[in-house]
C-alpha cells in the first residue's frame, strides 16, 4: 500500500498478478478490493491529481468491488 495525498484516500495499492486495486480509506479506514484492474489503470490513479474523483468517475462505474476491512 502507498500513501497518497488525498481528503479522502488514505492508501492505494496494486498486485498486478491477481489484479486487484486496494483502496483505504482516511474515513474510518474502510478498505476495498476492486477487481480486474489493469497496472495502467492503477498508475493513473496513483498520479491522478484527485484520487476521489478518479476513483469516483474511472473506477467505481467499471469495476467490481468488495468492502474487505
Amino acid at each position: 500500500m502507498e500513501r497518497v495525498i488525498s481528503s479522502n484516500v488514505h492508501s492505494i495499492g496494486h498486485n498486478k498478478d491477481t489484479k486487484i486495486l486496494t483502496v483505504k480509506f482516511i474515513d474510518g479506514g474502510r478498505l476495498y478490493e476492486y477487481y480486474n484492474v489493469s497496472e495502467e489503470t492503477y498508475n493513473n490513479f496513483l498520479n491522478a491529481e484527485s484520487k476521489g474523483k478518479f476513483l469516483h468517475y474511472k473506477i467505481k462505474p467499471y469495476y467490481s468491488y468488495k468492502k474487505v476491512g
